[in-house]
């Protein structure tokens, strides 16, 4: 069992910065891929970054690639996401979520999950 809690949400300003920070409990941080997922409102949750369990790996949705940076610190339990040049349409509740071993991009391969943090992007 895995419990994850996001932190690092907020308001700024189009073209500002953010990191999230998804912070775990529970055994074996290590063995677990991490994904991040986002929903805006009246959207479908979609896929946006996620890190292999060493953190030697990432992927990216298009929409976040060169502007989004996933990372981990299996020492401190928790996995980052690093937001910049954020636009309007980043708008969203962000979730972390993990899943055991290999990474991937699709959220029903997810087995744990967040409570989610609300970032707002103003224009």
């Amino acid at each position: 069992q895995v419990q994850l809690v996001e932190s690092g949400g907020g308001l700024v300003q189009a073209g500002g910065s953010l990191r999230l920070s998804c912070a775990a409990s529970g055994r074996s941080f290590s063995s677990y891929a991490m994904g991040w997922f986002r929903q805006a409102p009246g959207k479908e949750r979609e896929f946006v970054a996620a890190v292999s369990t060493s953190g030697s790996r990432t992927v990216y949705a298009d929409s976040v690639k060169g502007r989004f940076t996933a990372s981990r610190d299996n020492a401190k339990n928790t996995v980052y996401l690093q937001m910049n040049s954020l636009k309007p349409e980043d708008t969203a509740v962000y979730y972390c979520a993990a899943r055991k071993l290999t990474i991937a991009n699709i959220q029903r391969n997810y087995d744990y999950w967040g409570q989610g943090t609300q970032v707002t992007v103003s224009s």
